[in-house]
């Protein structure tokens, strides 16, 4: 009983270090988003001080300074999160409900490329993706979605697939008896009650999409569209003076929202993953 106890003890202390040392990123950025330039060069890990604390100075600066609108570059990062991830929604979770559903070699074939597609690394890809959305003119972000489509769909597929072979088949043959189409069943019957795993795979999406850096920068035009971290990585470009308080200010600025929907949002994740991997 008392090993137990320590050993207890012992994991508790150690996560507790571990969470600190995964906090210390995001409280060093916060601090220094309320410093001056020089104090963040001199003293990065130490509290502002009456000297050097802006009040909100950087975060003023971070959305008025650069010739590309800040909140151009925020309504632009919105569109293709909330666009890609309704995509990947309603795309995959059909997908994997013809999957489950749809006892054939196609349907094999075609979950076992998803699944597959989770391991292969995007750098594999990314020139080659680049030069195909140029060429099928994917590079605005209304188009982007189809392309987050591709990469998403695995997870996605794999989750959805799991949770409806747990759906008991009865419920949709009462709804084909009743004179449900195919359409009519998944959308009236089926998906309502994909739910904990529609959350769970949605903040993934979000999450990646929102932080994704990478797959805009290489798609899209950046003379037109922006996101907000490629706003970011512009705004310390390498010519001329960087504003290290506005940069820090915008950091905050762009992971609040994820960090807030996400927190509001956990508790379907581990439910959902659960359950979409489990079941079946």
């Amino acid at each position: 009983m008392k090993r137990d106890h320590v050993r207890k003890t012992i994991l508790s202390v150690l996560f507790v270090v571990i969470c600190i040392i995964y906090l210390m990123p995001i409280f060093t950025v916060l601090m220094n988003s309320f410093k001056t330039n020089s104090a963040i060069n001199t003293e990065t890990f130490a509290f502002p001080t009456e000297q050097s604390f802006t009040g909100a100075d950087n975060y003023v600066n971070g959305i008025n300074v650069g010739e590309y609108p800040f909140l151009k570059s925020a309504g632009y990062s919105l569109l293709i999160t909330i666009s890609s991830a309704a995509l990947i929604l309603v795309c995959t979770s059909m997908a994997a409900w013809y999957i489950s559903r749809v006892n054939s070699i196609f349907a094999r074939i075609v979950y076992y490329l998803c699944v597959f597609s989770m391991v292969v690394p995007f750098q594999m890809v990314m020139f080659t993706l680049a030069k195909t959305a140029n060429t099928l003119h994917l590079d605005s972000p209304f188009t982007i979605p189809v392309i987050y489509l591709g990469f998403g769909a695995g997870l996605a597929v794999f989750m959805f697939a799991g949770f409806v072979k747990g759906i008991p088949l009865e419920i949709e043959e009462a709804a084909a008896i009743d004179g449900c189409g195919p359409v009519r069943t998944f959308f009236l019957i089926v998906f309502p009650m994909l739910k904990p795993v529609l959350i769970s795979v949605g903040v993934l999406e979000i999450m990646w999409i929102w932080n994704d850096y990478l797959l805009p920068y290489l798609v899209l035009d950046r003379t037109k569209y922006k996101t907000i971290p490629i706003h970011i990585q512009y705004l310390q470009g390498s010519y001329g003076h960087v504003d290290l308080g506005a940069v820090m200010a915008l950091i905050v600025i762009s992971i609040t929202p994820i960090v807030v929907f996400y927190l509001t949002a956990q508790k379907y994740i581990i439910k959902g993953v659960v359950e979409g991997a489990v079941k079946g």
